[in-house]
């Protein structure tokens, strides 16, 4: 059986898991299984690999991946050298599109340096795969959620969103939709490259926290100015309302052949019990 490292053992890795754990000996590299992408030394053991599943994310400062270079780094000392590497990116590495429709020709333009840290790994994947002859899926994700995960905290709080004419076009994509779409990129015959890994819908941030709301019996969330919003919005979620998109996924469905259980947020939010 080929053997499967997953740098980053979280929700959408053990979503995938069952799946992956078919056809491979799948071995975490996480904290829990003793390893830690910040500290270089614990990757001393690693072992051969015919794949990698990279769904970690970057440090919380800074313009660069470290964690990423300390893998790589790992790698290419331990001489492991897998066929393919799948990396769970996102899509905010395109940054403000003014709402624009997005495919993976678009140039990317991080505004944010959680977004520049995400262009980093990127980069570091594409130049270290491409001088090794290793086949490398870049899968830029956009919100994710679940029944599990979704913003009713938020809701709870009472949060504002921007009124209609200041909204911002949000993407999404089911964590389980995701995890298959994961399972699939590493199929050996799937054409390498960069993927929207994004659904269907065409949808407002305002629209889809009523949405929420709506499927878990919570009140909607008042609408204010962006004008307004500074003292009202954490400064992260702000920066969140201040990049509008509509990703496109043709890519996606032609070339992986990936058929979406849940099209839109419309058939993937579920109603919770006794709302009408």
């Amino acid at each position: 059986m080929k053997t499967l490292l997953i740098a980053g053992y979280g929700d959408i890795a053990r979503r995938a898991a069952p799946r992956l754990e078919a056809r491979y000996a799948v071995q975490p590299l996480s904290r829990r299984h003793g390893f830690d992408l910040d500290r270089p030394e614990t990757l001393a053991t690693l072992q051969g690999a015919d794949a990698l599943l990279h769904c970690a994310p970057p440090p919380n400062t800074g313009a660069q991946d470290t964690r990423t270079r300390n893998l790589l780094a790992a790698l290419a000392k331990g001489r492991i050298l897998p066929a393919r590497i799948v990396y769970v990116s996102t899509s905010g590495v395109y940054g403000d599109c003014g709402g624009a429709r997005v495919d993976e020709l678009r140039a990317v333009h991080p505004q944010t340096d959680r977004a520049r840290r995400r262009v980093d790994a990127e980069r570091q994947l594409a130049l270290w795969c491409s001088e090794r002859g290793v086949s490398l899926a870049i899968l830029r994700v956009p919100g994710i959620y679940a029944a599990d995960r979704l913003p009713l905290e938020r809701l709870r709080a009472g949060t504002p969103v921007l009124r209609v004419e200041d909204d911002v076009y949000t993407n999404h994509i089911h964590a389980e939709d995701l995890a298959a779409i994961v399972v699939r990129a590493l199929e050996e015959v799937v054409p390498a490259g960069t993927y929207n890994a994004s659904d269907d819908s065409e949808i407002r941030m305002g629209d889809w926290l009523d949405l929420v709301a709506e499927r878990a019996g919570l009140a909607r969330p008042p609408r204010i100015a962006r004008a307004d919003a500074a003292g009202r919005i954490t400064p992260e979620l702000l920066s969140f309302m201040s990049e509008s998109r509509r990703l496109a996924n043709r890519r996606l469905k032609e070339n992986l052949g990936v058929r979406l259980r849940y099209p839109t947020v419309y058939e993937g939010v579920p109603r919770f019990p006794g709302t009408a």
